[in-house]
């Protein structure tokens, strides 16, 4: 049998037990309107640099050596991470450190070039008249391109880890002709998209 309530009996005295008060959330600081700016903008550019170094880049083409594909003024972006993770594949359009062969062969002085991937490691190129033949058959060029060669490619076996350039612009295009193959380190990226004018945006 149950004792019977007591005064003390919080029931009895008419009070609910203890219940801890609630406690308000502290008021967070308002930072300043200058110094969030400041930090987006900070941030802003850390991000961009990072994507500009280590995925895409924006490139302005200044001669007519890749016609009709690209013409001087067109503006283009590059995928670094398509040849940092990817194939160099015939055909593909890259960008490249200029060799060192560019300013006596060319008379150019420009830090980067653009042009199209004709022939991979190990491949065996050679020309007659404006036909182009790889490995012993013809190059199938299904890109838009300048169908007169100009210079001959003559006879040549792309060493390992190499790649043999030349502009669509055939005749009028100072490329792997005239300067030798290009390295793979060499290689910024592929040309994957033209941004401008906007009147010819679209893939490469």
């Amino acid at each position: 049998m149950s004792s019977p309530p007591t005064a003390d009996d919080p029931a009895v005295a008419g009070v609910a037990p203890e219940v801890a008060p609630e406690v308000a959330p502290a008021r967070a600081r308002k930072m300043h309107p200058v110094l969030e700016w400041l930090i987006v903008l900070v941030v802003a550019v850390g991000v961009s640099l990072l994507i500009r170094a280590y995925a895409f880049q924006t490139y302005f083409i200044p001669s007519g050596s890749m016609e009709p594909t690209l013409h001087i003024g067109d503006r283009i972006i590059v995928s670094k991470l398509s040849v940092e993770f990817g194939t160099i594949h015939i055909g593909d359009v890259v960008v490249f450190r200029a060799p060192p062969g560019v300013k006596v062969q060319c008379g150019d002085a420009v830090p980067d070039l653009v042009k199209r991937v004709i022939g991979l490691p190990g491949d065996h190129l050679t020309s007659r008249g404006n036909t182009i033949y790889v490995n012993g058959h013809r190059l199938k060029q299904w890109w838009t391109h300048n169908p007169v060669l100009g210079k001959p490619i003559g006879s040549v076996t792309v060493a390992a880890n190499n790649y043999f350039m030349l502009g669509d612009n055939e005749a009028n295009s100072c490329d792997s002709r005239y300067w030798g193959t290009v390295p793979r380190s060499d290689i910024v990226g592929k040309a994957i998209l033209r941004i401008w004018p906007l009147s010819r945006v679209g893939f490469l």
